[in-house]
C-alpha cells in the first residue's frame, strides 16, 4: 500500500507550497530583464503551483512509464485543485482520481498543502475496494517513486527555501528532443539560466543547472549533476500560456523526466485542462471522497 501512495504522490506532482511573501494569490507574474536568480525562481515556483489561479481542472491525464527496450505502462488520472489564498493557513487543496488501469480505477488521493513551509502536508487516501480512507504520511525526500524517475523531492517536498540560487547567464536554449513525440522544443528559446545548490549536503545531486524561459518563467530543463560533476537525470517541461479571458496562465502541458544511467524515462501528458471553472471547496473534503463515484 505504502509503494502504491508513492506513485499517485509522484504522478501527480502534489508539491509543498513555495509562495515568496512578496508574490500574492492570483496574479500572474513573468521575469523580467534586471531580476536577481532568487526573484526568478519565486515566480518560477509561483508558477508551477499554478498560485495565479483560483482553481484548476484537469480532465485527462496520460503517464507513461518507457523502459530502455521500450516497454511501456500506461495510466491515466483526472485532477482538480481550488487555490484558497492563505484562508485558514491553507495555500490550495487537490483531489486526484486514477481511471485506468480497470483495476485501480477510483483510488483517490485529497491533499492541502499550507501556506507554512514548515508544515507537512496533509493527504488522505480513498481506497474504493476497501471502502476506506487512510491517512498518508511522506517518504524520505531523495526516495524514488515507485520506479519513476522523479524523487520525492521534486514532486512533493522542494520549496524556494531548499536551495540557493545564483544566475550564470541568459542564453538562447539548444532545443530539447522530446523522445515521446520525436519533436525538438524550445530550440533558441530565450532563457535565464539558474544554478540550484541544494542547501542539503551532502544530497542526491550536488547542483542543477535550471532553464527558465522568459516568455512564461517557467522552467522548461532542469540538468542534474552528482558530486563528480556528472550529468545523470534530465527533466523536459512545455509550458504553454491558457487564455481564460483576457488573462494569460501558464500550464504545463507535458513533462518528460530521463534517468541518464539506466535509460528509463517517465513522461506525463496533461490534457482538456481549465482554469477558473467555479469549484467549490465542499469537494475536497473527506466525506466527499466516499461519497464520490468516479
Amino acid at each position: 500500500m505504502k509503494k502504491l501512495v508513492l506513485f499517485m504522490l509522484s504522478v501527480f506532482f502534489i508539491s509543498g507550497v513555495a509562495l515568496a511573501s512578496e508574490l500574492e494569490y492570483y496574479k500572474v507574474y513573468k521575469p523580467k530583464e534586471g531580476m536577481t536568480a532568487d526573484e526568478i525562481m519565486q515566480i518560477k515556483y509561483h508558477n508551477k503551483y499554478s498560485l495565479f489561479g483560483h482553481d484548476y481542472r484537469l480532465s485527462k491525464c496520460t503517464i507513461f512509464y518507457v523502459e530502455k527496450n521500450g516497454f511501456t505502462q500506461k495510466k491515466e488520472a483526472i485532477r482538480e485543485r481550488i487555490v484558497l489564498g492563505g484562508k485558514n493557513g491553507v495555500s490550495y487543496k487537490d483531489v486526484i482520481v486514477l481511471t485506468e488501469p480497470t483495476q485501480a480505477k477510483g483510488l483517490a488521493i485529497l491533499t492541502w498543502t499550507y501556506e507554512d513551509p514548515a508544515r507537512d502536508q496533509d493527504t488522505w487516501l480513498w481506497i474504493p475496494s476497501l471502502k476506506k480512507i487512510r491517512k498518508i504520511s511522506a517518504s524520505e525526500s531523495d526516495d524514488s517513486f515507485m520506479g519513476s524517475d522523479f524523487t520525492v523531492e521534486e514532486v512533493s517536498t522542494r520549496k524556494f527555501g531548499d536551495e540557493t540560487y545564483k544566475l550564470i547567464g541568459e542564453k538562447e536554449f539548444p532545443g530539447y528532443k522530446f523522445e515521446h513525440t520525436g519533436e525538438v522544443k524550445y530550440k533558441g528559446t530565450p532563457c535565464f539560466v539558474i544554478e540550484a545548490t541544494p542547501t542539503k549536503s551532502p544530497w542526491y545531486y550536488s547542483k542543477r543547472i535550471v532553464w527558465i524561459d522568459k516568455a512564461t518563467g517557467g522552467n522548461i530543463f532542469d540538468e542534474y549533476y552528482d558530486a563528480n560533476g556528472k550529468l545523470f537525470k534530465t527533466l523536459f517541461r512545455e509550458w504553454n500560456i491558457y487564455k481564460p479571458g483576457t488573462k494569460d496562465y501558464p500550464k504545463q502541458d507535458a513533462l518528460e523526466c530521463k534517468d541518464l544511467r539506466s535509460g528509463h524515462r517517465t513522461v506525463i501528458l496533461n490534457q482538456e485542462e481549465a482554469y477558473d471553472v467555479g469549484l467549490s471547496e465542499r469537494n475536497f473534503t473527506e466525506k466527499m471522497l466516499e461519497r464520490s463515484k468516479w
